[in-house]
């Protein structure tokens, strides 16, 4: 089961290339529960970062250079510190994502969050799996689509995903059942067309991700007695051209304890990461060509169209083969 680590894969050998993004998780807690959430993040999760690691994060941006600073969760914005840091690394120059369920931002006490991340030119990634209710509230909860809805909606009010805008917002689809995500591009178009015309809501870019087998997910995909069937999926449209694009070569990942690892996946897996064991350890120098731990769980990065944190990693605009995946 890929809720566990798995000793052996037949997963291609991967190098680190230059690190780009710092991508950190700021604790478990969150204000939905989803059914194919990877992270296991719930409202019962009490795990957040704390301060003195916070304190660590804007000395690594600085000491490595980096252009982006990508906070996840859980819910982000619900950590303590989420502002405090946000200011800090807008302030010395860094591009800040912060990875967004929509409904937190209509949680007691957030009232003035859109302000604030439109203040700061905060990118917001947004989850939302569907265009349609019953999809949307199947995968992460009652009543989510309409509450999803009407934070977009605040959003747009200040900007965010408006043509001519510097306010960038992108949503996140991902798949409801165990299968390969459809084309980005056409299906941001129906998402784009059916947003605006039956709620004139507007955004940037759609965000294709496959589901990834482990925790949540996984445990999911096992008692349907689908999980074999689905990593079989994953292996069979292993596309290697995705390899040079996978995340984990410009990117490290931060778990709430500091802990470092090569991605989101190998974090939740506890596959720490051979570049280093803590976020102190990124202010030294680093050593070049790192390898990256990979596993059975990496295929479903490199299945099909390629999937990551930016969504596809080919699409018909850069790659005709493509339309046929």
């Amino acid at each position: 089961m890929l809720s566990q680590v798995a000793t052996t894969t037949s997963f291609p050998a991967l190098d680190r290339g230059d690190l780009q993004t710092l991508q950190v998780n700021l604790g478990y807690i969150c204000n939905q529960s989803c059914s194919h959430c990877h992270v296991d993040a719930g409202p019962w999760r009490t795990e957040r970062m704390d301060r003195a690691n916070v304190a660590l994060i804007p000395r690594v941006l600085r000491a490595r250079r980096l252009r982006t600073l990508d906070l996840t969760g859980g819910a982000p914005e619900l950590h303590p510190h989420f502002r405090s840091l946000v200011e800090q690394a807008r302030g010395i120059g860094v591009e800040v994502i912060d990875r967004c369920n929509l409904t937190v931002l209509l949680e007691p006490g957030q009232d003035d969050l859109p302000a604030f991340l439109a203040h700061h030119r905060v990118t917001v990634v947004a989850s939302l799996p569907c265009y349609q209710a019953d999809n949307v509230d199947r995968q992460r909860g009652k009543g989510v689509f309409a509450r999803s809805l009407e934070a977009l909606q605040r959003l747009n009010q200040l900007g965010y995903g408006q043509q001519d805008s510097d306010l960038l917002l992108h949503l996140v689809y991902n798949p409801l059942g165990p299968t390969l995500p459809p084309s980005q591009k056409p299906l941001e178009l129906a998402f784009k067309t059916a947003l605006a015309q039956e709620h004139g809501v507007v955004f940037n870019q759609l965000k294709v991700m496959s589901n990834m087998p482990i925790h949540r997910f996984a445990d999911q995909l096992e008692r349907a007695g689908n999980l074999e069937a689905y990593m079989g999926l994953l292996r069979e449209n292993h596309a290697p051209a995705n390899l040079d694009r996978v995340m984990c070569r410009s990117l490290i990942s931060v778990d709430w304890q500091g802990q470092l690892y090569d991605c989101d996946f190998n974090q939740m897996l506890g596959l720490a990461s051979p570049l280093g064991r803590h976020l102190r350890d990124l202010l030294e120098p680093l050593p070049e060509k790192a390898p990256i731990q990979v596993g059975e769980h990496c295929y479903g990065c490199t299945a099909g169209s390629g999937s990551s944190c930016g969504g596809a990693l080919r699409t018909e605009e850069d790659d005709p083969a493509a339309r046929d995946l």
